[in-house]
């Protein structure tokens, strides 16, 4: 491969606290997981309290994903304007609040309202996320810490469903929903004790890049669309897998509980693989954006195998192709986020970020509604056979996209 582009988002130099800020970053990933997870597996229980059927729990998941999408634009914008510390501050507290919330509702439209709440904080995660690698890290040690940071997010889909079922079947639904709510306010106390001020007040002194700038860049457009093709595969799997194997292969609560976290221990190991794998390319001497295209196509590769679950294989061959999905996923997700952040300054990273990954939301929004129709006939394989196909176009789309400019035409302040 040809090298497209010039990774410029290189640090001065490497951060002493890099790697307890990432261990923070980490930890808020797992919550929000956690209380994004909390839902999807209190569903068939939530529902049969408020009266909901699979087009009524669509809905409430479409609006969770609206306000995300919205939340990403914004949530870009006000990192790169408060800062990495108190910007995420600000989305871990109002997203805790909004999850503690969910378990006062008492009807379908309240818990539509507070999901919603819930989308509008929880973006914000991912455009911190992004800036602070791109503050604290250089190249060479990029795609680890975005494997480490991400990862996060499968282990709160990992421990979300025996911790979540426990809670539920102890305690009640809604108290799960408390519960996991308050873990955000402790994690708020050791994050604002730990990130430095001083960057803080450096970030506060940036000077603005207009919109028109960033928006004239070309291959943003083409990772947007990316991420709306790749990622309905992951809200398939977060939302509806659950759901699946509860409405089509019989498994209880208990079962569930006890088992789905498979699926989301392996997302672990592909986020962890997919920023390895980019990293030893980078050590190796390939350039950053062509070692994040090398796992783009790994992970092309290996996702289409979730088809085979519309046959309905034995359960265990069923979890085995859901885990290969889901490590797929995190090898392209890991991949496409760190290409992004290797793309563009530090001053702009969290503003880029929000677009590209408003594209996810999107993806979410348009996919969950057809999702929900064709889950209401109990079809559910031809949605296994429509997520297999998507992440080879999203890959061809993102590898075109990087080619479409041949270097960014933002420049570090």
């Amino acid at each position: 491969m040809s090298d497209p582009v010039v990774s410029i988002g290189e640090p001065r130099s490497p951060s002493p606290l890099r790697w307890a800020i990432l261990a923070l970053l980490f930890a808020s990933t797992v919550l929000n997981y956690v209380d994004r997870q909390t839902l999807s597996i209190l569903a068939p229980m939530v529902q049969r309290d408020l009266g909901m059927d699979d087009v009524g729990y669509a809905h409430v998941v479409q609006l969770f994903l609206i306000a995300y999408t919205i939340a990403y634009l914004l949530a870009g914008w006000l990192t790169d304007r408060l800062g990495t510390r108190m910007a995420l501050a600000l989305f871990v507290g109002w997203w805790s609040l909004a999850n503690m919330a969910t378990g006062l509702v008492r009807s379908a439209a309240g818990l539509g309202i507070a999901r919603a709440m819930l989308g509008l904080g929880e973006a914000g995660n991912y455009t911190v996320g992004p800036k602070a690698i791109s503050e604290h890290f250089p190249a060479r040690e990029r795609g680890l810490a975005f494997g480490i940071y991400t990862a996060g997010a499968m282990v709160g889909a990992t421990i979300a469903p025996p911790l979540i079922g426990w809670l539920a079947l102890s305690y009640g639904w809604r108290s799960a929903f408390m519960v996991t709510g308050a873990m955000g306010f402790l994690w708020l106390i050791a994050w604002l004790a730990l990130y430095p001020r001083r960057k803080e007040k450096a970030d506060s002194r940036a000077e603005p890049t207009p919109w028109r700038a960033i928006l004239r860049e070309r291959p943003l457009w083409g990772f947007a669309l990316s991420r709306m093709l790749a990622d309905p595969v992951w809200y398939f799997y977060l939302f509806w897998f659950p759901k699946y194997l509860a409405d089509q292969r019989g498994l209880s609560l208990g079962a569930i509980a006890a088992t789905a976290w498979i699926v989301y221990l392996a997302a672990d190991f592909g986020s962890i693989f997919g920023g390895i794998f980019s990293g030893q390319l980078v050590k190796r001497g390939m350039t950053p954006p062509n070692s994040r295209l090398a796992g783009l196509i790994v992970a092309a590769v290996l996702a289409p195998a979730g088809m085979l679950i519309s046959t309905a294989p034995a359960i265990e061959i069923t979890f085995a192709l859901a885990a290969l999905v889901a490590f797929a996923h995190l090898i392209f997700q890991i991949n496409l986020s760190t290409l992004v952040v290797d793309l563009y300054p530090t001053r702009v990273v969290a503003t880029v970020f929000g677009i590209v990954a408003a594209g996810s939301g999107l993806g979410g929004i348009f996919s969950t509604q057809l999702v929900g129709q064709i889950a209401q006939t109990g079809n559910y394989g031809q949605i296994f056979l429509l997520m297999g196909c998507l992440h080879p176009l999203a890959m061809l789309i993102a590898w075109g996209a990087l080619r479409s400019q041949p270097r960014s035409t933002l420049r570090p302040a």
